[in-house]
């Protein structure tokens, strides 16, 4: 596949218009703007780098590398495992419901719209990285580059509910989006690099604002 076609269609899957509903999750962020520990852009900024880099971003980078160099294999066994490993490496009930939804969502429509035999080897209770991966080496789209896609579009989803949330201006919205660009870069770098052995995050205080967020008395976002 040329350069045009698959990021033409990496685009429009991680583009905010694709209907896997990401605009209803915050990823503990409500929480955490509730509590005031999340109440501007530099707090925004250092919350969304632990994510990316300490807690699900390290984990759905690893998770992404292995179900697309076992779909590229065609080891359909191997990409069994990783879907189980993926849907045990959620380490809250909602952080799994964003997840699995998304990615259930995800393989509906992508079937649909982009089809390929690859989508057709996993279930619809897929995690959403898993889902993104296996389209893209169904495309031939890199690994690497499609990683950097879900990762910036992951980032760029919490900002938006930043912006709604705390409220944080448009322009601050995108300030924090371009201060995070190495984060993502180093999100990318670390999700092909770290052994499938070390899978594992360490960001204990985002896992228990999901946890807090599912007694939230008020809330706009399922997670």
């Amino acid at each position: 596949m040329n350069d045009y076609a698959g990021q033409y269609r990496l685009l429009s899957w991680l583009s905010p218009s694709y209907p896997v509903g990401a605009f209803s999750y915050s990823h503990g962020l409500e929480f955490a703007v509730e509590t005031g520990t999340v109440s501007d852009r530099a707090s925004l900024i250092s919350w969304l780098k632990t994510v990316l880099i300490h807690g699900t971003g390290r984990i759905d980078g690893v998770l992404f590398r292995e179900a697309h160099v076992a779909t590229r294999a065609e080891d359909w066994a191997r990409l069994k495992d990783i879907a189980e490993f993926g849907n045990a490496f959620q380490p809250t009930p909602e952080f799994a419901l964003e997840s699995r939804a998304q990615g259930a969502a995800f393989v509906r429509v992508t079937r649909s719209a982009w089809p390929s035999s690859a989508l057709n080897e996993v279930d619809e209770d897929v995690v959403y990285p898993i889902a993104v991966a296996v389209s893209c080496a169904g495309h031939d789209i890199s690994c690497r580059g499609g990683l950097q896609g879900y990762f910036h579009a992951f980032m760029g989803n919490l900002v938006s509910a930043a912006v709604r949330l705390i409220p944080l201006g448009q322009t601050d919205g995108q300030q924090a989006v371009a201060a995070l660009e190495d984060t993502v870069r180093q999100a990318v770098s670390q999700g092909m690099e770290i052994p499938f052995d070390d899978i594992g995050s360490a960001a204990p205080l985002i896992d228990l604002a999901s946890i807090q967020h599912e007694t939230q008395y008020t809330r706009l976002f399922r997670s």
